[in-house]
């Protein structure tokens, strides 16, 4: 039904029964990133995001407040936009459960499974959970609570409406069975699979006005008002006009992309597409449950004093440099725990160090050595030329595939890895010694010309991620805002930089956070601590028994962690003519994608060892005993499988 070229995608609508927390801070942002990025590629799209406003537990909040529901509702809502806003979130549409476009539509879809037969009464008897506004049966519950909140329940029998979700429970699974995409990750889809293993239940779809009042009145029954998560759910047909809008629901629908944190997967896998099934409406073709940010491991919640503000982050580190975090640290899918020092370190580490300073110190050759403007375009022959033309122009495609996955930290990575090889090609040519040597001066220029051309594409990539810092990238590097109306593939082609355009060297993209200090006691105690115990020295070898080994450089293509085992990783190392195979024991220092590109020193002539049933061809060279507190490296670029000597 969706017309090519276009791109529907949706956060959750946010409950308001408290303010926003870095939960939905992350997943608007990602919805976000997945937003600019297809509007980029010339796409048209619709970017939904809002608020969930009916239910037990706001009608419980405004009632302890004194006030009507709306009007707690209206309150928070105002926080939810004020964070759409700090955040440079660029929704296209922000729905409420409230307005009467989405009652309108809730009231249709009622309507059309009444008449569809889909719902029916009966009396349930079950466990009820009040914050949660579920029903468990007797087996479901743990210990009197309910299995998801751990909260108490309460027994309740009454008449209620059930929708027929049960009927459609093989129909489902087998949609997620010939869609592997359908459903991710992967780890996701499996849940979904196990869950639809057992009998699926019918959904009981109202709450009886004598209990709830607060909600949208069930157009067959005035007695009662439609379940939260019937109606809640319902808000991704509504905003594109399910009912009152034809042209624009078939012009939008079905979605691309739902975004969902981990905990509500079960109530868009099966209560929702049931529904569309019932409907009769194709399915979104994907839905994406990422995981959650703890703090020291734990969930953030209010009752455990644990939630961290993101506008506060915000305005603390900037805009962009907390967007960058949220995505780059944590692979989308999984859990992260949240820490400021790891955030400084990110800041301080790849926006200032890597960024922010090629930046400024490429403007800084510009304005010295070509006359403060863009150089013209030369083609370079040298093999470090080369490497960085082929990284830039290959960036695209790479950026694209993982975007396509919702790989974001991924993508990310692949930008850095472009970023630090540009700022490795400056100290290898070093035109500060060029620009002393006359007859040097087209080397210089070739030099300033791959180096600008790089951050020109970095500019481009950047843009979904952190809107501003690219913005204001290409004001100091001259570029007009022409280029913002070219499709991002076309301007992430190698060799469109503008020859002559003035450059403006601006403030400090991303500025260093200060750290504090340690007292003297405290960088005593960490001396201390690094020099206490060393290993004793091994008895003395011969230089015939050095001369055995085979130490070779080599840079790392891959790694990925060893299933079960939480110190090992798999690495591909590419030693020049080969690519060796090795399981290093260094997890707990590294994460896999920051090995990436990495320069490293490994034992090349190794007797081959099998390690969890893994073959690894060679050892890394590492500082530490059994803790890793380093991988040996080197300060200048060295080409793949240069001996050590």
């Amino acid at each position: 039904m969706s017309q090519p070229n276009t791109y529907y995608i949706t956060t959750p609508i946010y409950y308001v029964n408290d303010v926003p927390h870095i939960g939905h801070a992350y997943t608007t942002v990602a919805a976000d990133v997945l937003a600019r990025y297809h509007r980029l590629l010339g796409n048209k799209v619709l970017f939904l995001t809002g608020t969930d406003e009916h239910g037990q537990k706001v009608e419980d909040a405004a009632n302890q407040r004194g006030i009507a529901p709306l009007t707690h509702a209206d309150e928070l809502v105002a926080s939810f936009k004020d964070l759409c806003q700090t955040l440079n979130i660029s929704n296209d549409d922000f729905i409420r459960t409230t307005e009467t476009r989405h009652k309108e539509t809730v009231t249709a879809v009622l309507n059309q499974l009444w008449e569809k037969d889909q719902i029916y009464a009966d009396t349930y008897t079950g466990w009820y959970c009040t914050p949660d506004e579920r029903f468990w049966t007797e087996k479901e519950i743990v210990d009197g609570k309910c299995p998801d909140c751990h909260r108490p329940v309460e027994a309740l029998s009454e008449r209620n409406y059930f929708f027929k979700m049960g009927h459609y429970q093989q129909q489902l699974r087998q949609h997620i069975l010939d869609n592997k995409g359908f459903i991710q990750p992967e780890s996701r889809r499996n849940e979904v699979l196990g869950f639809l293993d057992k009998t699926l239940g019918d959904l009981c779809i109202s709450r009886p006005k004598h209990r709830l009042s607060w909600g949208i009145e069930l157009p067959f029954d005035a007695d009662y008002v439609c379940y939260v998560w019937l109606d809640a759910l319902v808000n991704y047909i509504s905003a594109p006009g399910f009912s009152r809008d034809t042209a624009s629901f078939e012009h939008w629908w079905p979605a691309n992309v739902h975004l969902v944190g981990k905990d509500i997967l079960t109530t868009h896998a099966v209560y929702w597409m049931t529904t569309l099934m019932a409907l009769g409406l194709p399915l979104p073709k994907t839905l994406f449950a990422h995981g959650w940010w703890t703090l020291d491991g734990e969930k953030m919640s209010k009752s455990r004093g644990n939630v961290v503000n993101p506008a506060d982050l915000a305005e603390t580190y900037g805009v962009d440099a907390f967007r960058y975090f949220l995505l780059r640290q944590v692979p989308f899918g999984n859990d992260g725990d949240f820490s400021k020092d790891v955030l400084v370190n990110r800041i301080n580490s790849d926006l200032a160090n890597d960024i922010g300073n090629l930046l400024s110190r490429t403007l800084t050759m510009l304005e010295r050595y070509s006359q403060g403007k863009t150089p013209e375009s030369i083609t370079g022959n040298a093999p470090e030329d080369q490497r960085l033309q082929k990284a830039a122009e290959d960036l695209f495609a790479k950026v694209d595939q993982h975007l396509e996955q919702l790989a974001f930290e991924k993508a990310l990575l692949e930008i850095w890895q472009v970023i630090r090889l540009a700022n490795q090609y400056i100290e290898k040519a070093a035109p500060w010694l060029l620009a002393k040597d006359p007859e040097k001066k087209e080397r210089l220029q070739t030099v300033l010309f791959y180096t600008t051309e790089a951050i020109r594409i970095v500019s481009c990539l950047i843009t979904p991620f952190m809107p501003d810092a690219a913005m204001e990238m290409a004001r100091q590097l001259g570029l007009s805002d022409e280029s913002e109306k070219k499709n991002l593939q076309e301007r992430c082609t190698w060799g469109k930089l503008p020859a002559g355009l003035p450059v403006a060297k601006g403030k400090s993209l991303f500025p260093r956070i200060q750290t504090k200090k340690k007292t003297d006691a405290q960088q005593n105690k960490s001396i201390a601590k690094k020099t206490a115990s060393p290993a004793p020295i091994k008895p003395l070898v011969t230089i015939d028994d050095f001369a055995k080994l085979d130490l070779r450089v080599g840079i790392v293509r891959a790694a990925e962690k060893i299933e079960k085992a939480k110190k090992l990783l798999l690495l591909q190392v590419d030693i020049g003519n080969e690519k060796r195979q090795i399981v290093a024991g260094i997890a707990t220092k590294y994460a896999p994608e920051d090995l990436i590109g990495k320069e490293v020193i490994i034992i090349a002539n190794l007797q081959p060892a099998t390690i969890m049933g893994i073959e690894s061809q060679g050892m890394l060279l590492a500082a530490g005993g059994k803790k890793v507190l380093a991988l040996a490296t080197f300060q200048e670029e060295v080409p793949p499988g240069a001996t050590i000597r």
